[in-house]
């Protein structure tokens, strides 16, 4: 029984280290694919601040995964990684993404007429 709920608990932590290296690195690519200026127009820091904090987040969500967190080094480090890759996701990139960044229509915008849809 012992050795069940042990298997159980490795795979939480495997679904949990999973899932923050790929918050923290989907965080990253949406930073680096925004244009400088959307940054400063949102009126939040500057583009280099957030690749600089998301890099340096994907890299230690990166070094959580297993079988380097074995060597017990994530804990602190990988909840302030989440952390600031949260923050990113919820305050700076809604900010950001009004000021530009995408390329061609929207998906619901498609087939629309200058009056409403064809």
């Amino acid at each position: 029984m012992t050795s069940l709920v042990g298997t159980v608990q490795i795979g939480v932590l495997l679904v949990i280290a999973f899932a923050a290296f790929a918050l923290t690195a989907w965080a990253l690519v949406d930073a680096l694919r925004r244009p400088a200026g959307a940054f400063t127009a949102a009126g939040k820091r500057t583009k280099t601040f957030w690749v600089a904090i998301l890099a340096v987040a994907a890299a230690i969500g990166f070094v959580s995964l297993p079988p380097i967190s074995a060597a017990g080094l994530p804990g602190l480090l990988g909840i302030v990684a989440v952390v600031a890759a949260a923050v990113y996701m919820a305050d700076v990139r809604p900010a950001v993404r009004q000021f530009g960044g995408r390329r061609g229509p929207r998906r619901d915008d498609r087939g629309q007429g200058p009056y409403g849809p064809w």
